[in-house]
């Protein structure tokens, strides 16, 4: 099976205590890269300078990519990164990502910083069956210190099959930040919510709320974490069809990289310890109706 991303290639300053370590992210390298430990294709649609080490990274992992260079440098983020808390600084921005036609089995859009534009936000959504989108990318403003931050955004949540939010994105969003809103995000037509605060994850079907708590762990880096937990909701919804699987998968994906202690990219698991930790969490689903 085959899976299109849409998203810039990150190079990422990240600062954990007292140490600095450089790493290449983005959901374009953390989307890609878990989808193919789940045993699929990707076609990554995205931009990145001469600067990435794009052969490194997205050729040696069979990632597909065209267009992709460009004459701008690579978007860049500085995080600092305290538990669970992160703040990022945006340092650059590379160009635009153009539309292409594609055509594969389900599409993931996760901006990360206005690097997708309307017009090419509903040309992606006519042209997917399965769409999952992180809205986090459009929502995103920055400061004259070029913090970044999230602003009430007007977004056209039309032919979304899957969306992903946390609190502060759902209330930039429709307004409210809890779970229950996940109502009104739904009246959009989206046919699964995911909503993530922190260990906390919830998924809205229908009329049930489905949660679960990770186990407690000691959190070390965390960037990139919802990438992971995005592509591979997505990824196994595709192969099985199954959204109760796909939700178990998605949560043991993001514990599996939250116990590895590893830094950017290494922390992607594979999909070995994925499956045991959903088969784990398979049991401990809680629901409620709404």
């Amino acid at each position: 099976m085959k899976l299109a991303v849409f998203s810039h290639c990150v190079m990422d300053t990240l600062q954990i205590n007292d140490s600095s370590y450089q790493q290449v992210g983005g959901p374009a390298c953390y989307c890609s890269l878990t989808a193919r430990n789940l045993k699929f294709d990707v076609d990554l649609f995205t931009k990145f300078g001469n600067d990435f080490p794009y052969e490194d990274y997205l050729t040696k992992n069979k990632i597909n990519f065209q267009n992709a260079l460009s004459e701008t440098p690579t978007t860049k983020f500085k995080i600092i990164i305290d538990g669970s808390e992160r703040t990022l600084y945006l340092e650059h921005k590379c160009e635009p990502i153009e539309y292409s036609n594609f055509d594969t089995d389900g599409t993931l859009i996760s901006p990360v910083f206005d690097e997708i534009s309307k017009k090419t936000f509903e040309q992606i959504k006519r042209n997917s069956n399965f769409v999952f989108l992180d809205p986090q990318g459009f929502l995103r403003r920055i400061d004259s210190s070029n913090e970044v931050f999230l602003e009430k955004t007007n977004l056209d949540l039309s032919n979304i099959s899957a969306i992903k939010v946390s609190p502060n994105e759902i209330k930039n969003l429709v307004g409210v930040a809890d779970e229950n809103t996940m109502k009104l995000l739904q009246k959009n037509g989206i046919e699964y919510v995911l909503f993530t605060n922190k260990q906390d994850i919830s998924m809205l079907v229908k009329d049930r709320i489905y949660s679960l708590t990770l186990p407690n762990k000691q959190v070390f880096d965390t960037t990139g974490i919802g990438d992971i937990f995005s592509a591979t909701f997505c990824s196994t919804m595709l192969k099985e069809n199954d959204f109760f699987w796909a939700f178990c998968f998605a949560g043991g994906a993001v514990q599996v990289a939250l116990e590895s202690k590893e830094i950017g990219l290494q922390k992607v698991p594979k999909k070995g310890a994925t499956e045991t930790n959903a088969a784990y969490f398979y049991n401990l689903i809680k629901f409620k109706q709404v």
